[in-house]
């Protein structure tokens, strides 16, 4: 079983990756860390209450991250996409308690579980300052698990980078250059993980577990959304569930092993950059950048996953 701390933003993404990580079997979710990013920190920190409520999970504590990136600039949110408040058409309940435990506990947490794995799906802000806050954290934990980042392929906020990195390229870039143990799921393999309406229906038929039951509501609104993002594309991306697929079934994708750098300059900030040259060496730190995706083999671990609990 993989003990993980997730960091997370919630929005539509990120939310499916809560349900998937509190479902998964093979997964103990000891804390979730709330910040901002698809929305505000504080519309974050409600609908992990209100996941985790539904799950029955509300013995998780709930970490208050950042609220705004590194680099002084406000943060931009995304309506558009997650809905205003993050869950598409969904609202948590207004009178839905949302308690957040002070950020210092994940230094205990750490402490307390050696060879933990930290995931974290949103901007990397409030991972960076676990890192500048705290002392040998990289030796502490046994892995690192981004979304993030876009190599060799469009980004999806500009044409070089991807929401994440782009909301805090220092933050990210300063992740690059000293973690360890680090797997980076980038666009090149979330933008392959699509899920459409019919998955969802199928994973409904399956349980009829409180949690799950949002699936179809949420979904619908993303899909629309990545409709008029991308005509006909049928479905939409799991950016940030499949990095936990990815976690707990490595062999379900490829990487390569590469030093990276985050751009954190005007021109082109948030690009991420890898030397994939033939003649390249492999990065000093172990840094893996996944490229490939067995898109079958990751739609039956969500669907297996996701219609777990049955009716």
């Amino acid at each position: 079983m993989k003990k993980i701390i997730l960091f997370a933003d919630p929005g539509i993404d990120d939310s499916v990756a809560i349900m998937y990580a509190l479902l998964n079997p093979e997964i103990k979710v000891l804390a979730i860390v709330s910040s901002y990013g698809n929305v505000t920190k504080e519309q974050a920190t409600d609908n992990i209450a209100y996941l985790l409520k539904l799950a029955g999970r509300e013995d998780v504590p709930i970490i208050g991250g950042t609220n705004a990136p590194s680099t002084g600039k406000p943060p931009t949110y995304y309506p558009e996409i997650h809905g205003k408040e993050g869950l598409g058409p969904i609202r948590p309940p207004e009178d839905l308690q949302a308690e957040l435990t002070n950020f210092s506990e994940l230094y205990t947490i750490i402490k307390n579980n050696p060879g933990l794995t930290i995931v974290d799906v949103g901007r990397n802000t409030s991972l960076a300052a676990l890192f500048l806050l705290g002392e040998n954290l990289t030796k502490d934990v046994s892995e690192f698990y981004i979304m993030g980042g876009a190599f060799l392929v469009p980004g999806n906020v500009t044409p070089l980078a991807e929401a994440n990195f782009y909301g805090d390229p220092t933050a990210s870039n300063l992740v690059m250059q000293n973690f360890d143990n680090l797997y980076i799921a980038p666009l090149n393999v979330t933008n392959k993980a699509i899920i459409t309406m019919e998955h969802v229906n199928t994973i409904l038929d399956m349980t009829d577990h409180p949690l799950v039951q949002i699936l179809d509501d949420v979904m619908e609104y993303y899909i629309e959304a990545y409709k008029k993002l991308i005509p006909g594309i049928g479905g939409a991306p799991l950016h940030d569930a499949v990095t936990l697929s990815l976690m707990v079934n490595p062999s379900m994708g490829k990487t390569i092993r590469r030093e990276v750098e985050v751009f954190t300059g005007v021109s082109g900030m948030g690009t991420s950059s890898a030397d994939f040259r033939v003649s390249s060496k492999n990065a000093e730190k172990n840094i893996n950048i996944f490229l490939e995706l067995d898109y079958e083999a990751f739609l039956k671990d969500f669907i297996q996953v996701m219609g777990g609990p049955g009716k």
